[in-house]
């Protein structure tokens, strides 16, 4: 398997799950409205609804983060970045894959490793009376390595285009 394709593929995977995670936020409003409806109309509601809006959030927010790197939308300080020349630009972005994303992606992979771990393993439920049960907790807290996972993936492609076109650039 060539490296251009594994390249390929890493992104496919992070735009993939990019785009399904996109679903969430339809789900998470469909369900906000479902619980403002119980709660007003019918004054009820259930803990364990509640608590889902509350995970499906973080699950967007972490999982999306790769795929948003990838459409090139985080927030950055453009003062200098957007005049740069597209050299200049993949040498910012090479660097800064390899002294921030991929070191930080791999701390906070190495230290929630432990903690999802550790949810698994005593079968971790919600603190709250009705909360979500047992396997929610976990596998929701296992999207912390997950996004990592998910962010160094795509540090990966960054580095690749960076140097192809640094290359590029100098050929």
């Amino acid at each position: 398997m060539k490296f251009d394709t594994v390249v390929r593929s890493f992104e496919s995977i992070v735009r993939k799950t990019g785009e399904w995670v996109s679903w969430l936020t339809l789900l998470m409003v469909l369900v906000m409205f479902g619980l403002v409806a119980l709660r007003y109309w019918f004054d009820t509601g259930w803990i364990w609804l509640q608590e889902s809006v509350t995970w499906m959030h973080a699950a967007i927010f972490m999982l999306g983060a790769a795929y948003t790197l990838a459409e090139e939308g985080h927030v950055r300080v453009d003062i200098f970045y957007r005049d740069m020349s597209p050299e200049h630009k993949a040498w910012v972005d090479l660097l800064g894959t390899l002294i921030f994303l991929l070191p930080f992606t791999g701390f906070i992979t190495w230290i929630s490793w432990q903690y999802v771990e550790l949810s698994w393993a005593i079968r971790e439920t919600s603190p709250e009376s009705g909360g979500l049960p047992y396997p929610w907790i976990p596998l929701l807290k296992s999207f912390i390595p997950a996004a990592s996972l998910l962010l160094m993936l795509q540090g990966l492609v960054l580095l690749t285009r960076s140097v192809k076109a640094i290359r590029g650039s100098s050929s």
